[in-house]
């Protein structure tokens, strides 16, 4: 266990709150003025987030997937081969949510908050929700936590699977 005290404008103060909740095992966040009354003080105990599994790169698990373009041509044609309101198979959610992930992963240096990775983050907490209320799926406790890594560990597995079924020869003589 260790403590942590942070000086910041009060227009952050939630904004350094969650990101400590994201980064660490954190207990009660207290909240006091500065000395200049300007600033606020956060004072917490905390421990490190223990991961039980890491989540793969996205180089890892975007090494054999096809183009951000050929993967926008794809979704693209699911939707418009689909009726209205119609729910569509896991593969459709996941490949969009790598695809959204891979387009903000192309943002994040420039912009840490942008429409990308927010889409992106909507994408892959959409894809969790769905494999959560799957009876079929174990879902780890901490994919929450980190949604868009979820969705790395998941289209790795996914596309793994796929490049073996791909590459059955049948019997031939």
């Amino acid at each position: 266990m260790f403590e942590i005290r942070v000086i910041c404008d009060p227009t952050d103060t939630d904004h350094v709150v969650a990101a400590l909740d994201r980064t660490f095992t954190v207990g009660t966040v207290t909240v006091w003025p500065s000395r200049d009354r300007k600033r606020h003080r956060l004072y917490a105990r905390a421990e490190h987030r223990s991961e039980p599994e890491s989540w793969p790169t996205p180089e890892h698990a975007y090494a054999l997937a096809p183009s951000i373009i050929s993967e926008i041509g794809w979704t693209t044609r699911t939707v418009a081969g689909a009726a209205c309101f119609t729910e569509l198979e896991r593969e459709f959610y996941l490949r969009k949510a790598a695809l959204l992930d891979r387009i903000a992963l192309l943002d994040e240096p420039d912009e840490p908050c942008s429409d990308a990775e927010e889409s992106a983050l909507a994408a892959a907490t959409y894809l969790l929700d769905i494999d959560q209320a799957h009876p079929d799926f174990t879902v780890p406790d901490h994919a929450a936590m980190h949604p868009r890594g979820y969705v790395r560990q998941q289209y790795a597995a996914w596309h793994q699977h796929e490049q073996r079924s791909d590459h059955v020869t049948p019997d031939c003589f």
